[in-house]
């Protein structure tokens, strides 16, 4: 017995050892696949609802009443959905290797650790919103909600990839107040928007189930509003845009150029597929855009403070716009 405990301890001991003490390539590599992975479920969450797969597992946390796999006789909706439930899985073992990746951190760099147990919280949260959205026969409104939870998620993920690129957050700005109170009100707005649409899509014909309830909204008249802050959106990411390119932050000047080509590329798409009859494919590729145009959105935000290692405190600015004279090198 003490034999075994010596070897559990030496096991436990030297895995220990081998975790990051510092943000090295391996916290980088889980720092991107949680990103990818969490954009990625809602490309496969919205092949489930496109496919009329919505209740190809009719029931939760079992996929049948006796079986928590897919079965032959369920065909292809039942492999669809099995196949979404399953990517649950995946989202587990990233959240759990992110945390182990910088919990050897947690003194330096708290914040990441925050931001892997957020992530990996919020997991279970989507699982237990997936089995009420089938216990609940695809009600839109729930559905909704689990994008919703998506969407915040991609944010929390894109704010870990850039603090393990860029370092602590810093409390001062290489931007002024006027930036800063632009790219909040362009944020809501993208939010507004993205809220509006799953609104639209509730109103719609893709239910995720021929049998699925919806919202009961006039989907026409909600098409028109999601496009009012869409292009209000626009307009005030190309004055961030313009604003950041007169600056030297090569970083902001790319996240806001890459904002205002998700926009457009969303307002392109949202136009083509109103006119075409929301075809499946442009749907689909709408959702996942909205979810990536929360991520740069929220690069843009974070942008606007230096990373902890990044620049001379003399291209800082405190909260009111000024120049701190007296700050040292960040």
């Amino acid at each position: 017995m003490v034999r075994v405990v010596q070897v559990v301890g030496f096991i436990v001991g030297r895995f220990v050892g081998w975790l990051p003490t510092e943000v090295s390539r391996r916290v980088r590599v889980i720092a991107w696949l949680s990103l990818i992975s969490q954009t990625l479920i809602v490309g496969t969450g919205g092949a489930v609802r496109l496919t009329g797969s919505g209740l190809g597992c009719p029931t939760w946390p079992r996929c049948t009443e006796d079986s928590f796999v897919a079965t032959p006789e369920m065909g292809i909706h039942g492999i669809v959905e099995f196949g979404n439930r399953l990517l649950t899985f995946v989202l587990v073992i990233i959240a759990i290797l992110a945390f182990l990746f910088v919990v050897r951190m947690r003194r330096e760099r708290p914040e990441l650790l925050r931001l892997t147990v957020a992530l990996g919280l919020g997991i279970p949260v989507q699982a237990v919103i997936g089995g009420i959205t089938v216990l609940t026969n695809l009600n839109p409104y729930v559905v909704g909600l689990h994008f919703v939870v998506s969407a915040v998620l991609v944010a929390l993920a894109t704010v870990f990839v850039a603090r393990v690129y860029r370092g602590k957050k810093v409390d001062s700005f290489v931007v002024d107040a006027r930036f800063r109170a632009i790219a909040a009100v362009t944020a809501v707005g993208v939010w507004v928007t993205v809220l509006i649409g799953i609104l639209v899509t509730g109103s719609g014909p893709h239910a995720g189930d021929g049998g699925a309830a919806r919202n009961g909204l006039d989907s026409e008249f909600l098409q028109h509003l999601h496009s009012w802050p869409a292009y209000a959106t626009a307009v005030l990411s190309l004055a961030l845009a313009a604003w950041a390119l007169s600056t030297g932050r090569v970083g902001l000047r790319r996240a806001t150029l890459a904002l205002l080509a998700v926009e457009a590329l969303q307002i392109a798409i949202g136009i083509a597929q109103a006119r075409l009859g929301l075809p499946v494919i442009l749907v689909g590729v709408h959702m996942v855009l909205a979810c990536i145009l929360v991520a740069v959105m929220t690069l843009v935000l974070v942008l606007q403070r230096p990373g902890a290692r990044e620049v001379p405190a003399a291209e800082l600015l405190d909260a009111d716009g000024a120049r701190p004279a007296d700050a040292a090198r960040v």
